[in-house]
């Protein structure tokens, strides 16, 4: 099987599985999900929820905002060496006017870095429910046509293990920046 006709292939199970223009309850539901995994939206309930929260909450945040940060650069980065284009469609216009390549998924990414850190470092109920979200995210990214199947497996497999790396390397780096800062994260 050539690449072309492997490409060919994910666009034809990328469309079975859209919904973007289908209105009803499925749409509503796959447009929430698709959201639900936005940077912006992880990035300020973290920091905010960082105030209120007690030390073995706050280390979790912390190692996910930094998760989710350093993630977006590898993906961003990605995204330009590929530059592969998102597939047609209406839907998601933010995300086509400031992001046009869709490979890898960052949705996606940032779902299975934020299930794999919190099986790591959340309470056990909390990471069921993140390994139930982070497939219905990248999901949800295909069925409203702003991602091919293969954007959100490779999103999936580089957030999973961006996140495993990151589980071995943050704590040198939290010393290093409470250090550095002059007070503690958590």
């Amino acid at each position: 099987m050539s690449f072309r006709s492997l490409l060919e292939l994910d666009a034809r199970l990328s469309g079975q599985l859209r919904v973007a223009e289908k209105p009803g309850l499925l749409r509503n539901l796959a447009a929430f999900l698709a959201h639900s995994g936005d940077s912006w939206f992880w990035a300020a309930a973290i920091i905010l929820l960082w105030f209120f929260s007690n030390s073995a909450w706050k280390q979790w945040e912390v190692v996910e905002f930094f998760g989710i940060l350093g993630l977006a650069g590898v993906v961003l980065a990605i995204k330009f060496l590929v530059r592969r284009e998102r597939p047609q469609g209406e839907w998601g216009g933010i995300y086509r006017n400031t992001d046009p390549h869709s490979f890898p998924s960052g949705h996606a990414a940032r779902a299975f870095l934020i299930a794999v850190l919190g099986s790591a470092l959340a309470p056990l109920w909390l990471a069921t429910v993140l390994w139930v979200w982070a497939p219905l995210v990248s999901l949800a990214r295909v069925a409203m046509g702003v991602h091919y199947l293969s954007d959100v497996i490779a999103g999936a497999i580089l957030g999973t293990i961006v996140a495993l790396i990151g589980l071995q390397i943050y704590p040198p780096m939290i010393v290093w920046l409470t250090a550095l800062i002059g007070f503690p994260l958590w």
